[in-house]
């Protein structure tokens, strides 16, 4: 009994309708941006750095809290300790600066 090779095989979206999925993206899309409100007032270039500043200070501000949660040895405990003073002071000026 000779056996087609593709006997069986059955693409996943074979019932389904071509491009629903595009369709799907479209419209979340559409959706992203009637949600966005216009009220929302546009940033300044300046502002607009500042932004990213804190936000860059705070990831790095968690990664150093992370790695004080698990550090064993007193010395880098401390210099972790510092490192997070110096990350919201800085976060403080630039905040401040506004």
């Amino acid at each position: 009994m000779h056996r087609n090779a593709d006997a069986g095989f059955r693409p996943y979206n074979e019932g389904m309708a071509r491009g629903w999925e595009s369709k799907s993206v479209e419209e979340q899309q559409a959706e992203a941006r009637t949600q966005r409100s216009p009220s929302q007032p546009k940033l300044t270039p300046s502002q607009i750095r500042k932004k990213q500043q804190i936000e860059s200070l705070t990831l790095s501000r968690k990664r150093v809290e992370q790695q004080l949660a698990t550090a064993h040895e007193p010395r880098h405990q401390e210099m972790l300790r510092r490192a997070l003073a110096d990350l919201d002071a800085q976060i403080r000026k630039i905040a401040e600066s506004s």
